[in-house]
């Protein structure tokens, strides 16, 4: 961690008023009052001054850690974050939370802690925040689950935050090419059919990741930080620039100084999350093409928020809005592309522009997201040289990149993300794995034939526990060539970096009587995209004959946090939530 506190100096800032007269500040709780002497004596231990302790108390939490080059960095962040806290007159506190680098633990066991890490984090950074009656937050996020784990923290604190992406790895090169984390993880599929060999994907592994920062695709990390920017939780322009890159960290100061702005004007995340905000977000992830796993995270998010969200809606939103984004996975260009063509502030003017978006949906900077587009002024797509952007009129895509798929086989709903390539129908027979490691030895068997469903069950919410991500699986299907002819589906989830007809959060999940949970080989599974169909060729007194038949799997853990989590998760139609007070009964 940053070595903080450090003495104000005799700049300006030390002659800042003292904010502890008109705003009620709930830190005053802990700082003043003879009673409170021991407590300001702790303080002073710190550093901490006078100035500080009459200032509202701005908590960073930051999870750097060195187990994930999304987090390496995040310390640098932080110490920007506190200076700005500082010198806008807030009495700047930071602490540590975990973080679970999905790529490392993808296609192990330890993938299940993936986004039971999300609910740690929200839950640790709420205990922080209650237990030392801090007054504001910047939260900070790297990898995958640190995003929506941060924003929903926010949201149970209810205390005015904002939030600060680390932003994202540089591509790497590899024979000339740009290349991301995707294209090693296909590489080991094109190993295992002969069509690469172990010399490249060496090769490969050693220059795909050149340095800090997260995924580079608009996988999950990119997704989560930019629906951050469209939801209201940061300030437009702050989800692309790279990590290593200097205006990273301008971003870093500018969510310092936000947030003792927000305290100072008393605006909480309840003041501007609506059902428009979660629209907008919504509809910036499927015009950018961006992660399924922003489905299960929005809908957590919006339990927590109290705000009527269902599965549904995703589907709806992306029928009226086209994908006018070809990012990674479905296409080339990285969020560094993205970024040089103006950044995610351009992807929300045209949506704007064409009525896609609610202008009037309030955000963080206390200016409605419209104001805060005509403020900033990007610029329009058709003036920027960028040829994996389009127009709404002359779309990628006519409608965005997310389906929910519903049917016998799933109920409550499964997630699919359309990666332009995708058939509109698939019909084969089912090739059923009871867990994710029995579907991948199967893979690099090389048996996998055209027209094969490969079901992967066991792996939900509850049945995991954790509801692990499959990119080692559909990396090695589409490494073989079978990203267009085979469909694998799933309790679990995917990788942002996932592509093909990869369809997840089947629901109800398998270790809750879900009818994915009696399936068996060869049973015939139709996939139909534009009916939105999921389902088996059974009628449903034989699968209900097959349901009576069935008896429910042991928890796989009897104990420990994974235990703990995975019989508090709810299903993933409604955000595989963990939080008491918002789950569904």
């Amino acid at each position: 961690m940053s070595q903080k506190p450090r003495e104000r100096g005799d700049d300006d800032s030390a002659d800042e008023p003292s904010h502890g007269g008109d705003v009620k500040i709930q830190s005053h709780e802990v700082t003043e009052g003879r009673e409170r002497a021991p407590h300001r004596a702790m303080f002073r231990a710190m550093g901490y001054t006078d100035d500080d302790l009459e200032s509202p108390m701005i908590a960073i939490a930051n999870p750097a850690a060195d187990i994930t080059p999304c987090n390496v960095h995040l310390d640098d962040l932080a110490e920007e974050a506190w200076d700005a806290v500082d010198e806008a007159g807030g009495m700047p506190i930071e602490f540590g939370t975990i973080t679970i680098s999905d790529a490392i633990s993808m296609g192990t066991e330890g993938m299940k802690a993936s986004l039971t890490s999300r609910e740690v984090i929200a839950d640790s950074v709420e205990l922080v925040a209650f237990g030392e009656r801090v007054d504001g937050l910047v939260t900070i996020g790297g990898c995958d689950k640190n995003m929506p784990g941060m924003m929903m923290a926010s949201i149970r604190t209810d205390l005015p935050s904002v939030f600060l992406y680390g932003g994202s790895i540089k591509p790497g090169t590899f024979q000339g090419d740009e290349v991301t984390i995707q294209n090693v993880f296909e590489c080991v599929g094109s190993v295992a059919t002969g069509e690469a060999t172990e010399e490249e994907l060496d090769e490969l592994e050693r220059s795909a990741c050149p340095g800090a920062g997260s995924c580079g695709g608009m996988f999950t990390a990119n997704t989560m930080s930019s629906i951050s920017e469209a939801i209201g939780f940061a300030p437009l322009g702050s989800a692309s620039p790279p990590a290593e890159e200097p205006e990273r960290y301008d971003e870093a100061r500018r969510a310092g100084e936000l947030a003792v702005e927000a305290v100072e004007e008393r605006l909480r995340p309840s003041d501007f999350l609506t059902k428009e905000s979660f629209e907008n977000a919504i509809a910036l992830q499927v015009a950018l093409g961006g992660s399924t796993n922003a489905v299960l995270h929005l809908l957590a998010m919006a339990r927590e928020a109290d705000v009527p969200l269902e599965i549904e809606e995703f589907d709806e939103i992306s029928q009226r809005t086209p994908k006018i984004a070809d990012l990674q996975p479905g296409g080339e260009r990285t969020m560094n592309d993205l970024h040089r063509a103006g950044g995610v502030p351009v992807v929300l003017k045209e949506l704007h522009d064409n009525d896609l978006l609610h202008g009037d949906a309030l955000t963080v900077t206390g200016r409605t997201l419209g104001e805060e587009i005509e403020h900033l002024d990007p610029p329009a797509i058709e003036d920027v040289d960028a040829d994996f952007l389009y127009t709404v009129d002359e779309p990628k895509n006519p409608q965005g990149a997310i389906r929910i798929l519903k049917g016998n086989l799933a109920p409550g709903g499964a997630v699919l993300k359309v990666t332009d390539s995708d058939d509109l129908h698939h019909e084969g027979p089912a090739q059923v794995f009871e867990h994710e490691e029995d579907a991948m030895e199967y893979v690099q068997s090389g048996e996998v034939d055209s027209c094969d469903v490969l079901v992967i069950r066991n792996e939900g919410p509850r049945g995991g526990p954790g509801m692990r991500e499959m990119l080692g699986v559909t990396s090695a299907v589409a490494g073989q060539g079978h990203s267009e002819d085979v469909a694998l589906i799933t309790d679990g989830r995917f990788s942002g970096a996932t592509r093909g007809l990869s369809i997840g959060h089947v629901a109800p999940e398998a270790a809750s009587g879900g009818a994915i949970a009696v399936l068996r080989d060869g049973d015939q599974v139709t996939v139909d995209i534009e009916s939105r169909e999921l389902s088996v060729d059974l009628t449903d007194d034989e699968l209900q004959a097959r349901l009576d038949d069935w008896t429910p799997p042991e928890p796989p853990y009897e104990g420990g946090v994974m235990a703990k989590y995975g019989a508090l998760f709810a299903s993933a139609e409604h955000g595989a939530v963990t939080n008491p007070g918002v789950k569904p009964e």
